[in-house]
């Protein structure tokens, strides 16, 4: 019996979702797969990014690039031919769920989500729009702006590989209460762990990657906002796998491949990978409110290394 080789779960992921072409958008279109052909610098241009307790973010290359603060590159270690170079972010799943456990009105939010057979990201998703509608904003992101999370609550994996970093939070009031304070704390979570791929992203590229697309899976893509708030904080477009399992897709391609189905993993991927969703980041005014919500996360971090300067 064939068995395929192992690999690490983020890796798998990769493999489940980055030979997927955007031009098919239709059940015809299957059938014409060898017109809408991928050449191997295509997937070069694509970012992986797998996101739940926390993130794996993952491009290939044909060359071999060197990013600081980045893992790699590494030949074959996911694509036979292609270079890996991997970032992530320690905590982003593990961070939404602690700061909405440890808010007063945990305990309340559960509650409704119990009551109304839905999960507690319902709940807050509804409750940032609300809240948006409430304070007639032109767009949800304005919710925060006056509040900013720096998300090291687990050190930083990725690109400023420090360990020692910590989290914090600048913006709190008192006036800050119930489900509605707690779904804006929650929407600038989601923000700063945004800023944190974007981050990820921008050093990649200024170190010789080209991305311009994220293709994301995982617990996290499942919910909505945090992927729609991922595509306008990066401007770029986010895929969701059309295989919302594409874990168990890179496993299954690997398998494929084993037993002879297809010649190579590349070949299996570009038969095997296909788009679901996409999510355009939405431009204008919002362009220039995350550039400056930007310029304050990364200033954060600058201001906490000042903190453990003066206590050392």
């Amino acid at each position: 019996t064939p068995v395929g080789v192992s690999i690490i779960d983020a890796h798998s992921g990769g493999i489940g979702m980055l030979g997927a072409n955007i031009n098919i958008k239709t059940d015809s279109d299957q059938n014409k797969k060898e017109e809408f052909q991928l050449s191997q610098s295509d997937l070069t241009h694509r970012l992986a990014l797998i996101s739940g307790t926390s993130s794996c973010h993952m491009v290939v290359s044909l060359d071999p690039v060197k990013v600081p603060g980045v893992w790699g590159p590494y030949y074959s270690s996911m694509i036979p031919g292609f270079w890996l170079s991997e970032g992530g972010e320690s905590a982003t799943g593990a961070l939404l769920d602690h700061i909405i456990s440890q808010h007063s009105s945990y305990a309340e939010l559960t509650t409704q989500a119990n009551l109304l057979n839905c999960s507690i990201f319902d709940i807050l998703n509804n409750a940032v729009k609300e809240l948006s509608i409430k304070e007639n904003v032109p767009f949800l992101a304005l919710l925060t702006k006056n509040l900013h999370v720096m998300p090291y609550f687990h050190g930083n994996r990725s690109p400023l590989a420090d360990p020692h970093a910590v989290g914090g939070i600048v913006g709190l009031q008192l006036s800050q209460k119930g489900i509605e304070g707690l779904a804006r704390l929650y929407l600038a979570t989601i923000h700063a762990i945004c800023y944190g791929t974007k981050h990820i992203i921008e050093t990649m590229n200024a170190n010789g990657h080209k991305i311009d697309t994220i293709f994301m899976t995982g617990g996290n893509a499942k919910n909505i906002l945090f992927v729609q708030e991922h595509a306008n904080v990066c401007q770029t477009k986010v895929i969701l796998p059309k295989e919302k399992e594409a874990v168990l897709l890179g496993a299954s391609i690997l398998g494929a491949v084993a037993s002879g189905v297809y010649e190579n993993v590349f070949q299996a991927m570009l038969h095997m990978n296909n788009c679901g969703e996409v999510i355009e980041p939405e431009q204008g005014e919002i362009e220039l409110y995350n550039r400056k919500k930007n310029a304050v996360f990364l200033r954060m971090y600058e201001h906490e290394k000042e903190y453990r300067k003066l206590m050392a």
